[in-house]
């Protein structure tokens, strides 16, 4: 859950993400979307298509699938999807860039990286900003 933007402040996304019980990605637009098919396109256009299917990949993993979030400090914390995209119109949501949401229900206790999966610690030991599936290693 961290913004491509370097202005944006990632602690903040995920904090918001946590308070509210939800996951995201950016690409952020510039008016709110009338449905996931028009806000795909236009994340293609505003941003790009890699952006784009990004989006698409969100907007398709199932209910009940196993995500994580690191915060500042470094600690993880898991997740499990509870419910469809939507487009996040709150203006906070804008500022962090953590616009395209979805309900999820967060465990209650942070993780350090020795208590995570060897896959989880890994893939964010890489320091990418992607939304991105996790295999067993």
């Amino acid at each position: 859950m961290r913004s491509r933007l370097d202005t944006v402040d990632a602690g903040l996304a995920v904090e918001r993400a946590l308070d509210l019980g939800l996951v995201g990605v950016g690409g952020r637009l510039s008016s709110p979307p009338r449905d996931r098919a028009d806000a795909v396109a236009r994340v293609s256009d505003e941003h790009d298509d890699r952006v784009a299917r990004r989006l698409e990949r969100f907007i398709a993993v199932a209910d009940g699938a196993e995500v994580w979030t690191r915060d500042p400090a470094g600690l993880f914390h898991r997740g499990v999807l509870t419910g469809p995209w939507h487009y996040d119109t709150d203006p906070a949501a804008y500022d962090t860039d953590l616009t395209h949401v979805r309900p999820c229900r967060w465990d209650g206790e942070a993780l350090a990286e020795h208590q995570v999966p060897a896959a989880v610690a890994a893939s964010f030991r890489r320091g990418g900003r992607n939304f991105q599936r996790i295999r067993a290693l």
